[in-house]
């Protein structure tokens, strides 16, 4: 095989050089995959390398599947190599060798449902109630084993944390539970295949003299535990072979420690490292920003991207007055593009630093029948923390609501277990009673006095919210039952997860708000009634769609189109990071990572008001856009001049339409299902206003929307493309369009 005709010089230097250490670092989209595999056929073919002396290790089993695939082309015996991730890898060992640390061959692998059990019974042992104590445990013994620490080592290290002794005491007990149970979490994979290479160096050599080759993908996301099991593999042949880029380093807060790339000289004094810089994805224009927003960094190697590809169109950058305005503007954005630039769905991405904001996009989306996905998520209605809200409201509305009452009986936690719940099902039995009547006749059940006492706390709960709705508005109810449910302290911890629920949760109250504003005289019935419809309006799975996701769930894919949203302070960067510089910096390398799965447009979008833990705030464009050129501080725009119904947003960067790539033609079934009032392919932009017939739109005709069915018009306002008609639907209440865009068309 001819490496010099396949490869580019930058890649074809560290295939070639096959011994010692070598540090690959390797800029997005800069083919660092294809550097992997063709290193490894390179060393089978041309090198004799047997394949079972090859340990290649990556983060995901799709990874390595594909790797062994790709280099299954390129060379025989793929099979034989040793290809697979950190925790498939250290449980082979540990299926061979767990008796010498206690266990046996057989040892379980405990879930996430197996582990929430054991640590149940550690904290009824321990009487711990306090739900933030149980998450900094949870917490605290993960990373404490991602540190390879014991729980000795890891006292001395984090003295200084609140309860740290009680955080201990669950680590030991923890330990203890699994090890009698012959059990192990995924950390222990890890930390205990490191401590049977430390402890017994038969076995570290055995493995470290088979493994000739040792390369690890991904290098940036390894942890304490993973760096050591890579230096112990490779301590015998000392060839070890890293690809990474420190640029792409997010996941510090699970436990990556981007030192690992940044330090490798350390533990490798005479490595060699080599640059990939040239990158086959992006534009120029796109590349741009993301090397201005990367720079600015200290904490970093150093690399500047750049690319062959033509110079395509500009970055474009939009900042709304509202949330709404932000997602009606990336609506119509993707709509022009499937309309006159011919882009798929599925060549479009959303991305977004905090879940919470998908909302208002899920919601336009819908009104514009866009078909779409949440990506390694749920929709914003199925997330947990909302599904329990709408369950506490349900039983307000509905106190024979037995499955609400079965979810929400124990949220926020309250010591009635399933076994609980059970005996209130079989006292009620084929009785027309609900499960409500029961608990407010707990007595009677046979419970003992500990657990009957905090069923009748519930059912005092409950029976002050049902009397509370009579006395207030919708707003201020949903916004009570919150505080008084105690539903924002269940989530009240540090962590990027609890964080998100806050959010999701503010972004409900936002919700509910702007469905009350929208729908004068609207009752909780009818908000709850408008949710159970649009959660049950998902688009057919069989089309393409869209994709709205969070940037870390994205790292790694790359999408023609990019919209990077809600780029505000507080939220990219996270508030926590405001003052933390280190915190800052990984910030700053979610946002470059974000920038870099674009292929060929890019559109950088804010609101300078969003709805946020419990009111509307005033947001400043995040500090990364001082590193964007061309961002200049802006002019407001006229209705006229602004995207139909954007209500005059704020333009930082004119968009140049001059597009280096052909027009796509072929998408006309599915556009004719997004908007069915879209003029034919051959229209252009300057014959559209002209030629299009809004007249038969007035107050109080019958119209059908392709998604929500049959609806009134009740408002009418603007002329040409910023036409808005509001149109009234059954159980969903007002929703507002704009005409030149929206899938409706006049009941005949």
């Amino acid at each position: 095989m001819d490496y010099s005709a396949l490869l580019n010089e930058e890649q074809l230097k560290p295939v070639l050089d096959t011994e010692g250490a070598v540090l690959v670092l390797a800029g997005a989209g800069s083919g660092k995959t294809r550097v992997l595999t063709h290193r490894i056929a390179y060393l089978m073919e041309n090198c004799g390398v047997n394949p079972y002396n090859i340990l290649a290790i990556t983060f995901t089993n799709k990874a390595a599947r594909e790797m062994r695939e790709r280099i299954s082309t390129m060379v025989e015996g793929a099979d034989l190599l040793s290809m697979s991730t950190f925790h498939s890898f250290c449980a082979k060992v540990l299926r061979v060798h767990a008796d010498k640390l206690g266990y046996s061959a057989d040892y379980s692998i405990y879930t996430d449902s197996d582990l929430d059990r054991v640590y149940k019974q550690i904290f009824e042992d321990r009487r711990i109630d306090d739900g933030e104590l149980k998450d900094a445990c949870k917490y605290h013994v993960s990373n404490a084993k991602n540190l390879a620490l014991s729980p000795d080592e890891y006292k001395i290290q984090y003295d200084y944390i609140s309860n740290i002794s009680q955080i201990v005491e669950v680590y030991r007990q923890y330990d203890r539970e699994l090890k009698r149970a012959n059990a192990m979490d995924f950390d222990d994979l890890l930390l205990n295949a490191l401590r049977l290479f430390r402890q017994f160096d038969d076995v570290r050599l055995s493995y470290a003299m088979r493994y000739r080759y040792v390369m690890v993908d991904e290098f940036q996301d390894t942890n304490a535990t993973q760096y050591d099991l890579v230096r112990l593999l490779s301590s015998y042949h000392h060839n070890v072979f890293v690809v990474g880029d420190d640029d792409q380093s997010i996941y510090g807060w699970r436990g990556a420690d981007i030192s690992n790339i940044l330090d490798f000289k350390r533990d490798y004094p005479l490595v060699k490292t080599y640059k990939l810089e040239r990158n086959y994805r992006s534009t120029p224009q796109i590349l741009e920003v993301a090397n201005s927003i990367i720079s600015t960094n200290t904490n970093r190697t150093g690399k500047t991207l750049w690319t062959a590809n033509p110079q395509g169109v500009k970055v474009e950058l939009y900042g709304a007055n509202s949330d709404r305005d932000e997602a009606e503007y990336v609506a119509q954005r993707i709509l022009d593009l499937m309309r006159y630039s011919g882009y798929n769905p599925s060549e479009i991405a959303v991305l977004v630093r905090v879940n919470a904001i998908t909302r208002s996009f899920e919601e336009k989306f819908n009104l514009y029948n866009l078909p779409y996905r949440i990506y390694g998520g749920f929709r914003f209605f199925e997330r947990k923390e909302i599904k329990d809200i709408i369950s506490y409201l349900r039983l307000v509305l509905n106190p024979r609501d037995d499955e609400s009452l079965k979810r929400i009986i124990n949220f926020p936690r309250r010591g009635i277990g399933e076994s609980t719940i059970d005996k209130l099902v079989e006292y009620r039995g084929d009785s027309v009673e609900s499960l409500f009547d029961v608990i407010l006749d707990v007595d009677k059940v046979g419970l003992s006095s500990t657990i009957a006492t905090k069923i009748k706390g519930f059912a005092s709960l409950m029976l002050d919210l049902i009397k509370s709705k009579e006395t207030m508005d919708v707003v201020e109810f949903v916004k009570y039952v919150v505080d008084r449910v105690g539903i924002m302290d269940a989530y009240k911890s540090d962590s990027e997860e609890d964080y998100s629920r806050r959010l999701n949760i503010s972004e409900f109250l936002g919700a509910v708000d702007e469905f009350v504003k929208d729908n004068e005289g609207a009752t909780l019935s009818d908000y709850m009634q408008n949710v159970s419809l649009i959660s049950d309006l998902d688009a057919d799975d069989t089309q393409e769609k869209v994709t709205i996701s969070t940037v870390h769930m994205v790292k790694g894919l790359e999408f023609k189109v990019v919209f990077v949203v809600g780029m505000e302070e507080g939220i990219f960067p996270i508030s926590r990071a405001i003052d933390d510089p280190k915190e800052m910096e990984e910030e700053r390398r979610v946002m470059y990572v974000a920038v870099t799965r674009a292929m060929q447009r890019l559109y950088i979008t804010w609101a300078s008001s969003r709805f946020r833990f419990g009111t509307v705030k005033s947001n400043i464009p995040s500090r990364f856009m001082d590193d964007v050129p061309g961002f200049r501080r802006p002019q407001r725009r006229t209705i006229e001049d602004s995207y139909a119904g954007y209500r005059g947003g704020l333009s930082y960067a004119d968009s140049d339409d001059t597009d280096t790539y052909p027009k796509r033609t072929g998408y006309s079934a599915i556009l004719s299902n997004v908007a069915t009032t879209i003029p034919t392919p051959s229209a252009t932009r300057s014959n559209t206003s002209e030629t299009k017939d809004y007249s038969g739109f007035k107050p109080g005709v019958k119209v059908v929307h392709a998604k929500f069915g049959e609806g009134t018009i009740v408002d009418v306002r603007g002329e040409g493309k910023s036409r808005v008609c509001k149109i009234a639907f059954a159980g969903l209440g007002i929703k507002a369009f704009t005409l030149e865009v929206a899938p409706i068309s006049i009941k005949r």
